[in-house]
């Protein structure tokens, strides 16, 4: 089995985005990443973003909030952030408190500064085809971890278990712009297996660490793993079980080091495009 290593990819990405900031003219591009509380999976994500886009000659800022912040001053802190010039990108990290209406938040965010793609317009050009908005940023690194590794999307039977408006549903209708035939899997679906199995590429974005093993998964399919997940010993594992999928799948993504390397990646690649457009 090919062991497809998100920072080949990466590096493919970090050319993309040098290319771009030499044809630019201003300040260098900057995004804000905003936190609110202390939840130890946003401070990693938010840690491994700012070192990611930093080494691509990126700025980045943080706006970090109280967990108990109320919804009038959380949005009240949101619209300066969302107003300021200097500011090109902004990656909200979610899920907000259950006080803040993260739906009005979601419609607050300025779609040509919404580099994760969590706002109303830009969520609507995802699904109407439309290129010129921001898809999220995991559902489109997947399709980058393939192009990049020269696999073929087209035609292509590719099944998505999860059905998330973070990677699945949107991930389904970038891969039917790429003219794959898509089958979207959840809780529900019936012979859930038998429906892997018939995959020439699998995603596996479920939310269950090591669900999907080689039961799941047919011979010589691709396999790219989303999931991050830490499991009962504390060890940061993907929804596949990586080692069990070894003598089935002929390609697939590892956690860590796959998808999430590519995310932060084209995250950086979002900021850019913002600030090429935007100025």
């Amino acid at each position: 089995m090919i062991v497809l290593k998100g920072a080949e990819v990466s590096a493919k990405i970090k050319d993309e985005v040098q290319t771009m900031l030499n044809r630019l003219d201003g300040p260098v591009p900057r995004l804000a990443i905003v936190r609110v509380g202390k939840n130890p999976d946003d401070i990693s994500y938010e840690r491994g973003a700012t070192k990611k886009l930093e080494s691509f000659g990126l700025r980045v800022s943080s706006h970090v909030y109280p967990a108990d912040i109320s919804d009038a001053a959380f949005k009240e802190a949101f619209r300066t952030v969302n107003e300021d010039k200097d500011v090109d990108g902004i990656l909200l990290l979610r899920p907000l408190p259950k006080q803040v209406c993260e739906k009005d938040i979601e419609e607050m965010i300025l779609p040509e500064k919404d580099l994760d793609g969590i706002s109303p317009t830009n969520i609507a050009k995802v699904f109407a085809g439309d290129t010129s908005g921001f898809a999220p940023c995991t559902a489109e690194a997947v399709i980058e971890a393939l192009k990049q590794n020269q696999i073929e999307i087209t035609g292509k039977r590719v099944v998505i278990v999860g059905r998330s408006m973070v990677v699945g549903k949107p991930l389904s209708m970038l891969m039917l712009k790429e003219n794959a035939t898509v089958t979207v899997c959840h809780t529900r679906t019936k012979d859930l297996k038998g429906t892997c199995r018939g995959a020439e590429i699998l995603v596996a974005a479920a939310g269950r660490a090591r669900m999907l093993n080689q039961e799941y998964t047919g011979k010589g399919a691709i396999v790219v793993d989303v999931g991050i997940n830490v499991d009962e010993n504390g060890t940061l594992c993907g929804d596949v079980d990586f080692e069990s999928i070894q003598e089935t799948a002929a390609m697939a993504t590892p956690v860590p080091g796959g998808i999430g390397t590519v995310t932060t990646a084209v995250l950086a690649k979002h900021l850019v495009q913002a600030a090429c457009k935007n100025r």
